[in-house]
């Protein structure tokens, strides 16, 4: 069992193997960040860390190994990640937190994610009474929320951190300047988005070197994000909120760079100085439930993972696996899934705007009363209603005004399930944990795959796309729970989530994936849960997702379409499409976890082969 380089091998901050130091003897300004072996498990002690890539993943380790935490090891990661992954995150996104404060007991949600403009209403996503067509919203200064990344990194780190943004971004700093080996995923990725990034020079300076993508094995570099992160380093996020970053990013969407040969024109924004400088990350209560005695955390509203997986278990809890095959239990997995997934988008908006019922939606009673509408012999045909959890508040209020007309609209939304909803919505998520016990799980992102497809000129990041995340009903006038506001924050499906059981951390998941998030989380549950699969096999099975679409049917990765289940669950009315319908992507979601032995070490795992693959590794221990 080979032993994990980052325990034997000493050196600068990112000194990945002793090999590759060795190889590495040109000046380090020159010679590109090495790239060690990817490991998609490991077990050990001391702390942990697993990441899409393993660049991100040793940069976290590094943090650990030289007395960091796990929010600190987290927060470099990230960086690292908004270099080598910048299609999914960066400092022009946002994110949710969840962290698990071993000395105080207690966990905590960061909320940093994007707001829209105080100039921005609804208004601006309909042209002539009808919702704009989604395609000119997805790239355009128009869909950009102010990013708030760099905000809630200051406040994980100032609140429950141990070092500053001087010294977690150095990581980053160093794979933009040096560069990192391009792989086949990041050259499909850009592929993908070759015509968009055309639009904009800035956009096709950074990606298009020479106008293409860099090939496999070649080197790309980003040295203006080089200089971004070292603003950011020595001056906070006032330096990104305030000053020359601030001024850049609004020109850039008020007035975007494009291209002297640009096919089309894009939409402008219409975000302000005002609005950079007084975003604010939010410290929230997570949101919890139990799960056959666990204790299941999650990150509540705005974003409607944690109430979804929550309501989703809860709905499952009222069936016994050992008592089912595996197909009738499957089959009650994706009606809950169905039955969340109507609620989740019915209810749940930013909870500074509108009336969220939380309690209801967690609700045990509420989970039995919804329980009824699952037939345990036929799937659903056809996307079903919302349910009634305001009658389940702790605290009955009359519901507001528009939950009485939303389910009546749902569905409806120009920018809903039809047509974004699908595994090709960008994403990344990190885990890491620490020798104390503290433990961090933590989605990024930008969006779309590529975000808006607008480079800040001379600074080297890619702006979000998430204002594409609120809802925009057929008719202007409908009411929703996650319509466009000014200063709103739009609906995620984001679900970082940390598992209990007795008090203690057994585990922390979760995933990319746009809507797919929540049900890749719950299928991971289940497996590892309720189907005792080892974490890495459950992490690694076939995936299916149900999200209450219009014509009632799921999404299945190939090797799922291909089970005996997915047969036996035809029988059973259940209708199937294949995930993938962007060309070479056919994975739903892209896991990362820790589990926390009973002996005290713990077992970190990634994708084995989902985008490519994954990095996991520990402090001190083995990979395998």
């Amino acid at each position: 069992m080979r032993r994990l380089f980052i325990a034997v091998c000493t050196g600068s901050l990112l000194a990945f193997a002793c090999a590759h130091d060795k190889a590495a003897s040109s000046p380090a300004s020159s010679s590109p960040v090495p790239t060690p072996p990817l490991t998609p498990q490991a077990t050990g002690q001391g702390g942990a860390a697993s990441t899409v890539d393993v660049r991100a993943t040793a940069a976290a380790i590094e943090i650990l190994k030289g007395g960091g935490n796990a929010v600190d090891a987290a927060v470099a990661a990230a960086g690292v990640l908004g270099v080598t992954d910048p299609y999914s995150c960066g400092i022009g996104g946002g994110g949710f937190m969840l962290i698990y404060l071993a000395d105080e007991k207690r966990v905590v949600a960061i909320d940093h994610r994007e707001t829209a403009p105080r100039a921005m209403s609804r208004e601006f996503f309909y042209e002539g009474g009808a919702p704009i067509p989604m395609m000119e919203v997805l790239t355009s200064g128009l869909s950009a929320g102010v990013p708030g990344m760099v905000r809630g990194w200051e406040v994980a780190l100032q609140r429950y951190g141990t070092r500053g943004l001087s010294e977690v971004l150095q990581p980053g700093i160093r794979v933009a300047e040096r560069g990192f080996e391009v792989d086949q995923f990041f050259v499909d990725q850009t592929t993908r988005n070759v015509d968009r990034f055309k639009l904009f020079s800035s956009t096709a300076r950074v990606y298009l070197p020479g106008g293409k993508p860099t090939p496999v094995g070649g080197i790309f570099t980003n040295p203006d994000m080089a200089k971004t992160y070292r603003l950011v380093a020595e001056g906070g996020s006032r330096a990104f909120y305030q000053g020359e970053i601030a001024r850049a990013i609004v020109d850039t969407l008020t007035n975007p760079p494009m291209a002297p040969d640009a096919s089309r024109k894009v939409r402008l924004g219409v975000m302000q100085l005002a609005d950079l400088e007084d975003y604010e990350a939010r410290v929230r209560e997570p949101v919890k439930t139990t799960y056959r005695g666990y204790t299941v955390y999650g990150v509540g509203a705005p974003t409607s993972g944690g109430l979804a997986v929550s309501l989703a278990l809860n709905l499952l809890e009222g069936y016994e696996p050992a008592s089912m095959s595996r197909v009738d239990f499957l089959h009650r997995y994706l009606e809950s899934s169905r039955l969340a997934f109507a609620d989740r988008t019915a209810y749940v908006g930013d909870p500074e705007y509108v009336d969220v019922p939380v309690d209801g939606l967690l609700s045990k009673a509420y989970a039995i009363e919804r329980r009824k509408a699952i037939d345990p012999a036929r799937a659903a045909p056809r996307e079903v209603p919302a349910g009634n959890p305001f009658a389940f508040q702790v605290d009955p209020s009359p519901a507001p005004r528009m939950a009485a007309t939303v389910p009546a609209v749902m569905g409806s939304a120009a920018l809903a399930a039809a047509e974004l909803d699908t595994p090709d919505r960008e994403t990344t998520h990190i885990v890491t944990s620490d020798k104390a016990g503290n433990v961090v799980s933590y989605t990024c992102t930008i969006e779309f795959e590529g975000g808006d497809g607008i480079v800040v000129p001379g600074y080297g990041f890619l702006l979000n796309n998430e204002l594409t995340d609120f809802d925009v009903p057929k008719s202007p006038t409908a009411p929703h729970a996650n319509i466009p506001e000014p200063g709103k924050r739009p609906r995620s499906s984001i679900s970082p989530t940390l598992v209990f059981k007795d008090g203690a951390p057994v585990l922390a998941l979760g995933s990319p994936g746009g809507s797919t998030i929540i049900t890749t989380v719950l299928q991971t549950l289940v497996n590892h849960l309720d189907f005792g699969m080892p974490l890495l096999e459950a992490v690694a099975a076939p995936r299916v997702s149900q999200r209450n679409s219009a014509d009632g049917a799921s999404q299945a990765e190939p090797e799922f379409l291909a089970s005996p289940e997915a047969a036996a669950l035809k029988e059973k009315g259940h209708v199937f499409g294949n995930a993938g319908p962007v060309a070479g992507m056919n994975a739903i979601g892209a896991v990362t976890a820790i589990r926390f032995n009973p002996d005290g070490t713990v077992t970190v795992v990634a994708e084995p082969k989902r985008r490519g693959g994954g990095s996991a590794m520990v402090v001190e221990g083995a990979a395998k």
